[in-house]
C-alpha cells in the first residue's frame, strides 16, 4: 500500500488534528466494529469539547474551510482503504502456512526461515517473514541481503559514521551499513488480544522512521523504509485504532511502503528489482570515484 498523493507533504498541524480528534471521537465506533468517520459537525464538537479554536477549519458561520473540508476527506479515505483493501489482504495463521507452504515448494530457498517466538503447539515457522525472505532471495540476483541484522543500521559518509539509528530493523537491504531498504515486520497469528507488545512495535516502526526523516531533511540521503504486517485477529479484530494510526505515519512520511499481509507477495518482487537498480547505480558510481 501506497500513499496517496492528496495527503502528503502536509503541514504537520494537519495531523495534529488527526490524532486529537481520533483520541477524542474514537477511532471506531463502539458497538459496531467499523471504522469512525467523523462528519464535520463532529468534528467542530470535537475541537469545542477540547476548548479549542475552529477558526482553522471552519468559517465564522461554521461551514468548512479547505483545511475542514481536506480533514473530512481523509477521515474517509483512511476507512475506505482499510475496509477494501487492507482487511482482505490479512491472513489468519491457517492461510499463512498455506501460503508459505506453497512458496517454500515453489522456490527451494536457501535463505533463513526463522522460527517464530512461541512455545508448544504454537510454535512453527515466522511465515510471513519466510515469505518475504524467500521472495527476496528469488529477486535479488547477486545481491546479498541482511534478513536477520544484528547491529544498528549505520550510514556513512568517507568511511566514517554519519548517522547510527536507535535501534534494530528486522531487515536490510542489501546489507545493514549503508542500506538502499529496511524494512520491519509485525506478525501476530498466535495472540489472543492487542497488548502493549504489538503496540509498542508501531511506536518503534515510527522512532525509525522520524530518524531516517531527519537523515533525508539534512543529509539528503533516502534510505527506503517499509513496515510489513499481518494477522487478521491481532490487527482487525483487536487493533483497528493502530491500523489508523499506521495509515497516518504511512502519509506523514515515516515509512515508504506498508505491506499487509498477502500483499506481500505481489509487492515484494516489484520492490527487491527497484532496490536493485539503486545498488548498481550506487555501486557504479562507487567504482568512478575511486
Amino acid at each position: 500500500m501506497k500513499p496517496d498523493s492528496r495527503f502528503l507533504d502536509l503541514p504537520k498541524s494537519f495531523w495534529a488534528y488527526v490524532r486529537m480528534l481520533g483520541q477524542k471521537l474514537g477511532y471506531t465506533i463502539r458497538g459496531q466494529g467499523t471504522i469512525n468517520v467523523p462528519t464535520f459537525p463532529e468534528i467542530l464538537s470535537g475541537l469545542e469539547s477540547l476548548g479549542l479554536s475552529s477558526t482553522e477549519v471552519a468559517t465564522a458561520r461554521g461551514k468548512a474551510k479547505k483545511f475542514g473540508s481536506l480533514l473530512c476527506h481523509y477521515f474517509a479515505y483512511r476507512a475506505d482503504v482499510l475496509e477494501i483493501h487492507v482487511e482482505p489482504n490479512l491472513m489468519d495463521a491457517r492461510k499463512a502456512k498455506k501460503l508459505f507452504l506453497e512458496h517454500r515448494k515453489r522456490l527451494k530457498p536457501s535463505c533463513p526461515l526463522p522460527m517464530n517466538k512461541q512455545k508448544g503447539r504454537k510454535k512453527a515457522n515466522a511465515y510471513l517473514t519466510c515469505i518475504i525472505n524467500m521472495l527476496i532471495e528469488a529477486n535479488a540476483g547477486d545481491f546479498t541481503c541482511d534478513y536477520d541484522p544484528r547491529g544498528l543500521t549505520t550510514i556513512t559518509q568517507d568511511s566514517a559514521p554519519l548517522r547510527t539509528l536507535a535501534r534494530r530493523v528486522d531487515g536490510a537491504f542489501p546489507k545493514v551499513v549503508n542500506p538502499v531498504a529496511v524494512w520491519e515486520i509485525k506478525e501476530y497469528y498466535h495472540t489472543t488480544t492487542f497488548g502493549s507488545r504489538v503496540a509498542d512495535g508501531v511506536y518503534e516502526t515510527l522512532l525509525d522512521g522520524m530518524e531516517l526523516e531527519e537523515l533525508r531533511e539534512n543529509e539528503g540521503i533516502h534510505v527506503k523504509h517499509y513496515l510489513m504486517v499481518d494477522a487478521h485477529y491481532t490487527w482487525w479484530d483487536c487493533g483497528k485504532s493502530y491500523l489508523c494510526r499506521i495509515v497516518d505515519m504511512l502519509h506523514m512520511g515515516y515509512v515508504d511502503e506498508v505491506l499487509f499481509g498477502r500483499e506481500v507477495v505481489d509487492r515484494i518482487p516489484e520492490l527487491v528489482k527497484e532496490w536493485v537498480a539503486v545498488a548498481k547505480a550506487r555501486d557504479k558510481r562507487e567504482r568512478k570515484s575511486k
